[in-house]
């Protein structure tokens, strides 16, 4: 090897295995995966982005006839002749060990302390509906935080349809696109009520909950009403460092959510099942929490040995949850438009007096990321 090779890569080949050591990271390979992932032009469609290769028809046990490495790339000369380069820092990038070291989507847990101290500012309605680098600063100010602001909206439901039409598609439920509601009890929920509201996410009975919700309050004419918002993954975390096991548990154990109404015309029975974390196995990354007290369904799915257990861990996560210092507070009023992450941040309210008119919508999860990816964040 050179004396430039200041990363000091080293291979070793076994069996079926490659192994790599690069920038400090050592990385094992399947010959197999090496072969499937090949971006050569008859392997990989470079303007479509997607794989020509009949992954069904690579052989299982295939090793490469030769391999060969420089500084920055491994080259595999496999047995038909068909040679397939990797520049090592996409390996490094893509590789297994190399996951379990990054976040899929680098974020900031907060408390309210946090939150506030950070300053975060909202968008401005007119710079974010025309200015592209407005829209990418309040993106990437909620894949941090999980929430985000703009102001001086006008208080229409018209005018807020069009704000989130801006960032992704409106993710249509049985309650319609856009809703408009006040406390008229019109539906079947507690949300259509003055009561105070305990913090939860939303649509925890749908199997795929809804990703982002927007509330505008068009106006209030009395008192209260203030929304809380709760960091469900800077909770999440505390559990982890604290109490790895009563972590993992919520993190495997499903339970069901439910939804039932039968209110005027409106006739649903709604059931997700999930855990109330959600994680990727790899790196113990918390990317969905599912919690709502009020619609979590009979608990008939864990075995008897195990309830116990299971409440002791559900115990301690709302524990962190209510604590004080980690609810931030904030008043909604007309022009002031609230973005939630809905897998992440959970919300309530106090409860209030007089008239409140509130709208908003769900969004599709997926549409606001790929906006988000397409102005250059890592989402």
């Amino acid at each position: 090897m050179s004396c430039c090779m200041s990363r000091r890569l080293q291979q070793q080949s076994s069996c079926r295995t490659h192994k790599l050591s690069y920038g400090g990271l050592v990385m094992h390979f399947a010959y197999v995966w090496l072969r499937d992932h090949c971006h050569s032009a008859s392997c990989f469609n470079s303007k479509t982005n997607q794989r020509n290769l009949d992954t069904a028809n690579v052989e299982l046990n295939i090793r490469p006839a030769n391999t060969r490495v420089d500084d920055e790339n491994i080259f595999l000369t496999w047995p038909d002749g068909h040679v397939t380069r990797y520049n090592l820092s996409w390996l490094a990038q893509n590789s297994y060990e190399g996951q379990k070291q990054s976040a899929m989507q680098p974020h900031i847990i907060w408390n309210s302390d946090i939150y506030t101290s950070a300053k975060v500012p909202s968008a401005n309605w007119d710079k974010f509906m025309s200015c592209d680098d407005e829209l990418k600063k309040f993106l990437g100010r909620f894949l941090l935080y999980g929430i985000a602001f703009v102001e001086g909206v006008p208080p229409t439901v018209e005018a807020t349809e069009t704000l989130t039409q801006r960032v992704s598609l409106i993710r249509e439920t049985m309650y319609g696109k856009m809703w408009n509601f006040t406390s008229d009890f019109s539906r079947g929920d507690t949300a259509y009520t003055k009561l105070a509201l305990d913090r939860h996410t939303d649509t925890t009975y749908f199997q795929e909950p809804c990703g982002i919700q927007v509330f505008h309050c068009l106006r209030h004419e009395g008192t209260g009403g203030r929304t809380l918002l709760v960091d469900g993954f800077y909770s999440a975390d505390k559990v982890l460092q604290k109490t790895p096991e009563n972590f993992e548990l919520l993190a495997q154990v499903p339970i069901k959510h439910e939804y039932i109404e039968n209110v005027s015309d409106h006739h649903n029975h709604m059931i997700g099942i999930g855990p109330v974390l959600n994680v990727y196995p790899w790196n113990n990354e918390v990317y969905m929490i599912r919690y709502n007290n009020y619609d979590r369904a009979v608990i008939n799915t864990i075995p008897h040995d195990i309830v116990k257990r299971w409440y002791v861990a559900h115990r301690e996560l709302t524990t962190e949850l209510r604590k004080p210092e980690n609810e931030l507070w904030i008043k909604l009023k007309p022009g002031k438009v609230v973005f939630i992450d809905n897998w992440r941040v959970l919300h309530g309210r106090e409860s209030f007096t007089g008239l409140r008119q509130l709208c908003g919508c769900y969004l599709t999860r997926d549409d606001f990321l790929n906006t988000a990816r397409s102005l250059g964040l890592h989402a």
